[in-house]
Order: structure tokens, then sequence, then C-alpha cells
């Protein structure tokens, strides 16, 4: 399935699936539109800008319990990401980081918002993932829906992309995992996608930005919607 990053959440109307981030949500009172979304934490840009989250996460729930209803399938949890710039933003190792987005997914789920809760495995290397899956342990029940972070920055290697996933599934081949920001030439590995239950990506706003088109302009994101979807993909015979 794949959800299309969305700057503006009235254009979700447009969209059988889209990915919302929490900041686009703070000062808006009526519904989302969306036929199904996911809310996202925005955790990349509060930890670029803050080093951490300023607000409690019971700010976070509050807002997950005002847009909760039907269509809304999933709030990620906040989790820190494990690429080196966020590292040095907060001067943290990956263990901390994996200890605090647990840390972080326990107190959201003690908070009861009445909305799936996705949890968010991190890490860089691949060995580094599942050691953050072992110490989620029994938190992670079969079939969960999870989320894999600190891999929107690999795209252009699609097969250090297909390496985390394929540590992920060999020790939980059971779980279903949602890519964070997998753009197109990583979807165009059949490895990759044969792995992923879920992706989502805005690559399409920074692509029309770049091309001299209107990166708010939700017809870019439809086009670039319709590109994933008919995207024919590459079978690897190799890892």
């Amino acid at each position: 399935m794949f959800f299309v990053g969305l700057h503006q959440p009235p254009d979700s109307r447009h969209f059988e699936r889209s990915f919302i981030s929490v900041n686009r949500l703070r000062k808006r009172r009526s519904a989302v539109p969306a036929p199904a979304w996911i809310m996202d934490s925005g955790a990349f840009s509060t930890i670029a800008a803050h080093g951490g989250y300023p607000h409690p996460v019971e700010e976070y729930a509050a807002l997950i319990r005002r847009f909760a209803g039907g269509n809304l399938l999933a709030a990620v949890a906040q989790d820190y990401m494990c690429e080196p710039g966020a590292l040095a933003k907060t001067g943290l190792t990956i263990p901390e980081h994996q200890r605090l987005t647990i840390e972080r997914y326990d107190a959201l789920l003690a908070c009861n918002t009445g909305v799936y809760i996705m949890p968010v495995l991190q890490g860089f290397m691949p060995g580094d993932y599942v050691d953050h899956l072992r110490a989620y342990g029994a938190r992670l029940t079969p079939g969960m829906w999870v989320g894999v972070g600190s891999v929107c920055k690999r795209n252009k290697n699609p097969m250090s992309i297909a390496r985390v996933l394929m540590a992920i599934k060999a020790e939980r081949s059971d779980l279903l995992l949602h890519g964070f920001g997998v753009k197109l030439t990583a979807l165009g590995s059949g490895l990759v996608r044969g792995m992923l239950h879920s992706a989502d990506s805005m690559a399409w706003s920074y692509a029309a930005r770049m091309q001299g088109g209107n990166a708010n302009d939700w017809r870019e994101a439809k086009a670039f919607e319709e590109r994933v979807e008919s995207q024919a993909f590459q079978r690897e015979l190799f890892v």
C-alpha cells in the first residue's frame, strides 16, 4: 500500500491513502477528509529543530484523539532517527536513540488514544535494527504493522534498504513493514517492494520544486502516486 505524503490535509480527499504530519494538524479542528490515512509524528523535523521532543507525549496523544476515526488507520510513534545528522543533533548514541524510541512508544500506548500506534524500528546498520527488534521484545506481537526508520537517505542505493529489511525479516518474518520516505528508485527494486507491506513518500514535492513546478500542488502528488502504482520493478538475482 502506498501512502502519498501531503502538505495540506484538505488535499487528502483526492487520494485513496495519505500520510500527513501532525505538524500540519495542530491548528486544525475539522476532520481530515482522507478515505484512509496515517498520522506521522513529525519526528524528522522535530529532532532536527529541537534535538528531541519539546512537548510531552500527552500533547501528541491529544492530537491523535482529536482526529481519531475510522479513516485514521494509524499514528506513528515518536521515534528518534539514527542517521549521523540526528545523532549529531542530540549528542547521543544509536542504542540511546533506540531506548528513547521504545520509551516514547510505551508512554504513548499508556495514553490509550483508541488509534493503532505504529512502533518504529531504528538503527543504521542491519544489525542495529535486529538489536532494536529484540529490545522491543513481546511488545511486537505476531503480524504487527511496524515502521522502519532511517532509510529515506538510502534511496539511491536500494540494496542498502533491502539489507535492512532482510535482517528484520530474518528475525521476524511475520511483521508487516512500513518504509518511511521510500522513493521511486527504491520502490523500483522488487526485493525492497516485496518485503514492504506499505510505504510513504513526499518526493513529489521536492521534484516539483526542482523542475519549476508547484511543490504544494496536489496534482503533482497525484501524478507521483500514479507513477508509484504503475511502476515496473527490477527483480534482483543477487544480494
